[in-house]
Formats: structure tokens, sequence, C-alpha cells
């Protein structure tokens, strides 16, 4: 996505004893927090019949004009703008179709809810309210395990959601560190378009300055924004990178299908850098994982999220 793609709310949490209630209300964003069940990660599968992941064999989609609503989600020098919280009626999920997160302990329809949880996000962010967007529900059971399902239907190829979990930072110099690390799995339904993807801001969070990295781990029939300008090899992966001509857009789409792995994010920035694609004296704004959903062809598609996690000094 570029800056027309965008996403982003949060919530805070509270005290004990007699706040436990208001504890629970005001750490997610009219979502429900259930009982807890067990964590259960497991390692995504590999798809032999998955398609393609070259943009270049994919029908190009036409970006929304929507700009993003997508600040940060921890309370530090930039203030967050936060959806009213209401109060809905507890409900138990509906039956899990996710064969990994068997017990959500958390759960939210609604269109920016989420969850705050072991210094992440769980963001169900249905941004673009340009569109007509369909349902869609995110179940968690923790930040790494956790799945989403949505019903969209395409319109003029724009992103309608990009649910995510996510990692914000207080503009720091990308300079001052010495690794900054992810590891990630998913697994997709292969219907409608989508992309499977890192989105990570750069100089600000969704501002008329900042940079949108992204990596897609997957693409089902997307196509970044901008021009196709580069091959790199990287970590072992070889990416054809897309970018806007002023920069603020960049694309890293590999040459295969990623469901999941570990990528050296620092290396990256500094290939950029080296470029001179993203300033030197860039800072690090936001890190989040999720998949931006064009299209499940207008029925119920479910996203499973079974790894994330970035280490960083």
């Amino acid at each position: 996505m570029r800056a027309w793609f965008s996403k982003f709310g949060a919530q805070r949490l509270l005290l004990v004893t007699g706040l436990v209630a208001s504890l629970a209300a005001a750490s997610l964003a009219a979502g429900y927090l259930l009982e807890p069940g067990p964590d259960k990660t497991a390692t995504a599968i590999t798809d032999p019949s998955a398609p393609s992941n070259d943009p270049d064999n994919s029908q190009r989609s036409t970006p929304s004009t929507t700009p993003k609503k997508h600040p940060p989600t921890t309370a530090k020098s930039t203030p967050t703008t936060h959806r009213p919280t209401t109060a809905t009626p507890t409900q138990k999920p509906t039956p899990s179709v996710s064969k990994t997160c068997t017990k959500p302990v958390f759960k939210t329809s609604d269109r920016n809810g989420g969850w705050s949880t072991g210094g992440y996000y769980v963001h169900n962010n249905m941004w673009n309210s340009a569109e007509a967007l369909g349902p869609e529900t995110l179940y968690a059971c923790s930040y790494h395990n956790w799945y989403v399902v949505s019903k969209q239907t395409n319109h003029a190829g724009a992103v309608k959601t990009y649910p995510n979990v996510h990692k914000d930072y207080d503009n720091v110099r990308i300079s001052s560190f010495n690794r900054i690390r992810s590891t990630f799995a998913a697994t997709s339904p292969h219907v409608g378009i989508y992309n499977v993807a890192y989105d990570i801001w750069a100089n600000g969070v969704a501002t008329s300055g900042s940079t949108e990295i992204m990596i897609w781990t997957e693409n089902f029939k997307q196509v970044p924004a901008g021009n196709k300008v580069a091959r790199v090899g990287l970590g072992g992966r070889t990416y054809n990178v897309w970018k806007t001509s002023d920069n603020h857009y960049i694309a890293l789409v590999p040459t295969a299908v990623m469901k999941s792995g570990s990528i050296d994010l620092l290396a990256i920035f500094k290939w950029l850098m080296s470029k001179g694609w993203l300033p030197a004296n860039s800072t690090l704004g936001q890190i989040d994982f999720g998949v931006e959903i064009v299209s499940t062809d207008g029925r119920n598609a479910t996203f499973t999220f079974t790894d994330f996690s970035i280490t960083d000094n």
C-alpha cells in the first residue's frame, strides 16, 4: 500500500483489584475478552500448489485514494486517535475455523477493534471507509497466534482491510540499531485478491513525509504501486523491488512464496539506504505483519497467522 492504504488505532490498560472490569474495556476497542485458552502455535506448511508470487502474472489493482487512519498504538510522543469504546455485550466466539488458535481469548468484528498484548497490538484494521466493506472478524489467542475471517468483494482493485499485528517505535533512528530481525508464519485461502505482507513505516506513520516499506511474503493476484525498478538477493531470497517515483512507497516481492521464516529487516533498510531510496537519517515508526485484502470473491475466507516476533537491539 501507499499513503492511501492505511491503518491503525489502539487502547490502554489500567490497574488491578476493583479496576479489573475497566481494564478489560480500556484494552479492547469494541472487542471481546474471552476465557483464556492454550496458545497452540503450529508451523505453517508450504503449499506446493500455490500460485506464482510474481505480480507480473497478476491483474493490477487500482489503489484507493483514501488516506490511511493508522496512528501509532502506544502512548509515545505521537498522539493516538482512538475509536470510541462502546459497551458491547460479551459473547462467545463462533466455532473456530482455525486449526491452531482453537480457544481465542479475544474476538472483534469492530472496524477498528484491537488488543494490546505482550508489547504488540493485534488489529482488525478495516481502514478503507471509502469502500463498501463486508464483514470481518478477528480471533486471537496471542499476538503470534490469531486468524481473521473476512468477506469482501472487488471494487476496482482497492484494498479494503489490513488485519495485522504490529509493534510501535518512537521514531528511533534506524542507524542506532545493531539488529532488527523478525519471524513470521501465515497461511491463506487462495481465493480473491490479497497479499500477505509486512508493512513498515519509516519517518512517521502514515504521514505526508513517511516512507512505507512493504515485504510481500505471499502474493495472490495483487500488484504493488509504482513500477518495478530492481531485482536483488537479500538473506538468501530474491526480491523484485517496486516503488513510486517519490520513494514514499517501496515494496519487496519475493520471487517465491514465503509461508514462514525469518527476515533481517535491518539489512533491507541498509540496502534501501545504499540505493538512496531511504534517507540515511531515517527513523522507525512501526512494523506490521498481516494481510491486505482486496477481495475474497464475496465469500468467507480465513487467513491464519501462527508466528510473529521482532528481535531488536
